[in-house]
């Protein structure tokens, strides 16, 4: 039941054109636009490529699993959707997987379509693409977490208004593709506390032959630890 609901979920979720031009489309545009064209200034003159690569893939874990799966949600919740979902042999916990299961396949093709367009606009990366796969795991189940506690608490409207302001807020200051050093010092130790940040800086790290960000994966153990419970404590099914 929960492999069904799974593929049924992700052909829902491949079939919303807009969710498509949200959590494939945007992301690919900006990494081309930023990698071919000089709008930023790269911290220690190394690669812009180098750099945007990682924080694109961020970008990535957070429009599939905090905006599109928030949005969706949301609007599932308002039809009733959930209430009827939660009335057949399918468990709610099972379908909480079928939904995570969903978001992981489409995340999936997302990094391979992002690493192939990156590798042919000159990206290079040395490090361990295990811990960068472990990495983007914890910001997924942070930022799912996250997506599911705002659909379970807002009304569909306003999910969908926050949603989409929360992933323009965090692209433009979670250093995805601006550089955390082009910020006032006074609030950069809190940019870095960000999920997105942690998630952006630790895949450059790990990706550029450097060793387990273990920094980075704690603070992004935190937000999923903290979002999941709120997420299972607060979430209303209509």
């Amino acid at each position: 039941m929960i492999a069904a609901q799974a593929a049924l979920e992700t052909r829902m979720l491949l079939r919303h054109g807009e969710q498509l031009l949200l959590t494939v489309i945007i992301p690919t545009l900006l990494l081309v636009l930023f990698a071919t064209v000089d709008l930023v200034a790269v911290p220690g003159g190394g690669e812009r490529i180098d750099f945007l690569a990682p924080g694109i893939l961020a970008l990535a874990v957070l429009s599939t699993a905090f905006t599109g799966q928030a949005i969706a949600t949301g609007f599932e919740r308002r039809y009733g959707v959930l209430k009827r979902l939660g009335t057949s042999p399918l468990p709610r916990w099972g379908l909480l997987c079928a939904k995570t299961c969903a978001v992981l396949v489409t995340l999936t093709l997302q990094a391979l379509l992002l690493t192939a367009v990156a590798l042919a606009l000159g990206w290079s990366p040395q490090g361990s693409w295990p811990a960068a796969a472990g990495l983007m795991l914890l910001g997924t189940a942070a930022f799912s977490g996250l997506g599911l506690l705002m659909a379970g608490t807002l009304r569909a409207e306003a999910t969908l208004a926050a949603a989409n302001l929360v992933f323009l807020l965090l692209l433009l200051g979670g250093g995805v593709v601006i550089p955390l050093e082009s910020f006032p010092a006074a609030v950069r130790p809190v940019l870095e506390l960000l999920p997105v940040s942690a998630l952006a800086d630790g895949l450059r790290d790990v990706l550029g032959g450097e060793g387990v960000p273990w920094g980075s994966a704690a603070v992004l153990a935190v937000w999923a630890l903290v979002a999941a419970t709120a997420a299972a404590r607060f979430f209303r099914w209509e």
